[in-house]
């Protein structure tokens, strides 16, 4: 399946449909929208105000305007996100693709890596890395996420290799005379689209969460304005339990709309990438329109069922 085909698929999917609207939702806001909202840092009114018609969003407890720190905090927060995802899926694409191409004691060695990263908390880890680091910023934190996220896709990269390197198009490309890495990037991973993708996504989910939970707990720079340090800042003014819901739901609320949002788009590449989910899900289509069918006798749907049950149904 070529990459063309992979996106006509995925568009004509209802579940990607919705999920990329809601991420050029949020693109949108993050491109243009500090523009129109000011310097969020600045402190523009009372603090702990409630929303109003001067500030939206209410403010903070310093006085900041939660409307500008929710947009201009989406900026950074998904940018720090998609450079995590990529840079996991690229490491562990690399690694996984190399160990299960080369086999040998090549494999061995790299497996023994991904496996000694996989058993690795990742979380602690992450918490431990960012509280010894000095000064640190948001790159640092990606740098870190990278560091460690990257096992995962590593094991499913090397997994579908070892399936792919006997097919014939890869024997037909070495008797043709091209080299290894040639013969991974051009022919093995053109047919590891799909999962490529639905691990960048994973990935990136994993890293806005991350990232969210590390500033929250006050690791990451705390004078940078990120969805990160939004919900840090509440917890630190005790929003709960004063009730000022404004300075966490919006933050809240937009996290939880880009994972849902991201979610929506991994489901569709998941019934792409998976035939069993195509099928079952055209027969159920089948079934929908067997039943508001008006008039005449109940039709009797046929459907193969796998081979090794033999019968039809």
């Amino acid at each position: 399946m070529t990459s063309r085909d992979v996106f006509r698929s995925l568009v004509a999917t209802r579940s990607a449909q919705i999920g990329f609207a809601i991420l050029a939702g949020f693109a949108l806001i993050a491109t243009i929208g500090p523009w129109f909202v000011g310097d969020a840092s600045d402190m523009v009114g009372v603090p702990m105000q409630p929303p109003s018609w001067a500030h939206w969003l209410g403010t903070t407890g310093q006085g900041q305007d939660v409307l500008a720190q929710t947009v201009v905090g989406a900026g950074r927060s998904l940018l720090i996100g998609f450079v995590v995802g990529v840079g996991t899926v690229v490491i562990g694409a690399l690694i996984g693709t190399a160990a299960g191409y080369v086999g040998g004691w090549v494999d061995d060695v790299l497996v023994l890596v991904i496996n000694i990263f996989l058993v690795m908390p990742a979380l602690p880890l992450m918490v431990v890395i960012a509280a010894h680091v000095p000064d640190p910023s948001v790159w640092t934190i990606a740098i870190v996420m990278i560091a460690t996220g990257w096992a995962w896709s590593a094991r499913v990269f090397r997994a579908q290799t070892l399936s792919l390197r006997d097919r014939d198009f890869v024997y037909a490309a070495k008797v043709g005379g091209e080299s290894g890495w040639r013969i991974v990037v051009l022919e093995i991973m053109p047919n590891m689209l799909p999962i490529l993708a639905s691990a960048f996504i994973g990935s990136t989910i994993y890293a806005i969460g991350a990232q969210v939970g590390l500033e929250y707990l006050g690791l990451g720079d705390v004078n940078a304005v990120t969805w990160g340090t939004n919900l840090y800042n509440a917890a630190n003014d005790v929003s709960i339990y004063t009730g000022s819901w404004w300075t966490f739901v919006p933050t809240g609320t937009s996290i939880a709309m880009v994972g849902f949002g991201l979610a929506m788009i991994n489901n569709a590449i998941d019934e792409i990438g998976n035939p069993r989910l195509r099928a079952e899900d055209s027969f159920v289509r089948e079934t929908a329109r067997a039943r508001v069918r008006p008039g005449g006798p109940t039709p009797v749907l046929r459907r193969d069922v796998d081979k090794a049950g033999g019968d039809k149904q």
